[in-house]
């Protein structure tokens, strides 16, 4: 646990905001946005309190910017 608590408060001194989600059973996933980027910070935990693993997954934007018709791509291909 003292992995992820001296992160966020990394995050916070950096002034970088960020949301937690619990994402597997034994998991805390850091959600971050910055300008471009979207990070994906995923600390696993195997045995109560000790991260047994960190995972980190980048998504950088290419730049473009879509219209309002852009937004039925995501329902037709990601709608169950």
């Amino acid at each position: 646990m003292n992995k992820l608590i001296s992160f966020l408060n990394r995050l916070e001194e950096s002034k970088i905001s960020y949301k937690l989600y619990k994402s597997r059973e034994f998991s805390i996933a850091v959600m971050i946005y910055v300008p471009g980027e979207r990070w994906e910070v995923d600390f696993l935990f195997e045995n109560g309190d000790v991260c047994s693993d960190i995972w980190v997954e980048r998504f950088k934007s290419d730049g473009n910017i879509f219209g309002e018709s852009e937004l039925e791509i995501l329902f037709r291909e990601f709608a169950d």
